[in-house]
């Protein structure tokens, strides 16, 4: 299957324009889409209503949007109240059915500046061919390592306890009249999982290490409950990437910002990840991942 993560930069590309359109250009024919920094009703791209525009231009997908800051933007037209929300966060369009979805706040500390907004990932639980597989879109904290490594630590302690925690219900239903479960089986809350986002880190970093582990002596270790970089573990050599530009300290920075994890379970399916580099659509460049969820889970594709 064919995944992308993309910071879209809420539709504004490399050369200033605003085109949401070329963005949407990029992703189409993926399985499953990744997004962040996709927005509601915010001046600056015209108070578009991002994720529903983005859904009218990629109409075979199912979709989920995840706002991580929400903030009032009502208004009254001719004497009515108009009830707005203006909404940054992050995204997934998935070919197949989204079967369930939350969205999940990170850690956060206050700043005296620079200016730090809340940073959330959204989680959405997709049964793929190989079987059922939480797939997030995530955006961390671009300030300091220390906010992001506590980020990654919510999000390592909710990858553990997802088994034994259970999807948006579970048990039997002792009020059928009620239909609490419209007649379908409990959801699955698998072990399986990818994030993909717009990490704010590059590898090698402490935050990197605190999701692949330091493993100096076994390079391809994968245990059950971690996470691997698909690019090291990649059947075609992924080579040297980056998937952001941008001038510091007058010099042009190339970083690999942006990433695909996936769960030791899942370590020996990935088969290519790569960026479009130069692509102008955004500051960030879209990354992407071939990965083999078509093999059942147990057949022997693990």
């Amino acid at each position: 299957m064919k995944l992308v993560s993309y910071n879209i930069q809420y539709g504004f590309g490399s050369d200033g324009r605003y085109d949401l359109s070329r963005a949407a250009r990029m992703i189409a024919g993926a399985d499953i889409i990744a997004l962040q920094e996709v927005e509601r009703h915010w001046q600056r791209s015209n108070f578009d209503d991002q994720p529903e525009l983005l859904s009218r231009l990629l109409p075979d997908y199912h979709w989920v949007y995840g706002p991580a800051f929400d903030m009032d933007a009502s208004e009254w037209r001719d004497g009515r109240l108009v009830n707005r929300r203006r909404q940054f966060g992050t995204m997934v369009l998935s070919k197949l059915p989204i079967v369930w979805s939350r969205l999940h706040a990170l850690p956060m500390r206050r700043t005296l500046r620079p200016l730090n907004t809340r940073n959330a990932a959204l989680e959405c639980m997709i049964r793929t061919p190989a079987g059922p597989v939480r797939v997030l879109s995530l955006h961390l904290a671009h300030i300091a390592a220390e906010e992001r490594l506590d980020q990654i630590d919510y999000l390592l302690a909710q990858h553990r306890r997802a088994p034994v925690e259970g999807g948006p219900w579970s048990g039997a239903d002792d009020e059928p009249s009620r239909n609490w479960t419209h007649g379908e089986v409990e959801p699955e809350n698998p072990p399986a999982a990818i994030w993909l986002g717009d990490f704010n880190m590059e590898p090698g970093r402490a935050e990197y290490r605190r999701i692949v582990g330091s493993t100096p002596y076994h390079r391809g270790a994968a245990y059950l409950d971690g996470f691997v970089d698909a690019a090291a573990v990649a059947v075609e050599p992924a080579g040297d990437f980056h998937t952001h530009e941008k001038i510091i300290d007058g010099r042009l920075a190339k970083r690999r910002l942006d990433h695909c994890f996936v769960g030791g379970m899942l370590a020996g399916r990935v088969r290519s990840v790569g960026a479009d580099i130069g692509e102008l659509a955004s500051d960030h460049f879209p990354v992407r991942v071939d990965i083999d969820l078509e093999t059942p889970f147990g057949s022997g594709g693990r």
